[in-house]
């Protein structure tokens, strides 16, 4: 069992930059793939980026890269997303995610936070 909290988002304007975090408790995130999909309203749920078991593979959605990095550090158990050079839509609720396997479909993932918003305004 793994407990994933979110946190970090807030209103933003656009160009600016964020972390977004998310503390694991429970068992050791370097145990597991992990991952951060975004969720705007109305939309669905989609992968943002995602860090495989053993960091081997890493994997960002075309409408991020160059712009977000996810990491994760083992010493905290804790799981980072670095968004820079934000924009208008990017704005959604952000999820962390954690399972055995690297997926891009949610309903793959079987630990999930609460989500926190982050708002960019133009």
């Amino acid at each position: 069992q793994v407990l994933l909290v979110e946190s970090g988002g807030r209103v933003v304007q656009a160009g600016d930059s964020l972390r977004l975090s998310c503390a694991a408790s429970g068992r050791t995130l370097s145990s597991y793939s992990v991952g951060w999909f975004r969720q705007a309203p109305g939309r669905e749920r989609t992968l943002v980026a995602a860090l495989s078991w053993g960091d081997r593979t890493i994997q960002y959605a075309d409408s991020v890269k160059g712009r977000f990095t996810i990491s994760r550090d083992n010493d905290e158990n804790m799981l980072h997303l670095q968004m820079n050079d934000l924009k208008p839509e990017d704005t959604a609720e952000y999820f962390c995610a954690a399972d055995t396997y690297l997926s891009e479909f949610p309903e793959r993932w079987h630990y999930w936070g609460q989500g926190t918003q982050v708002t960019v305004s133009s």
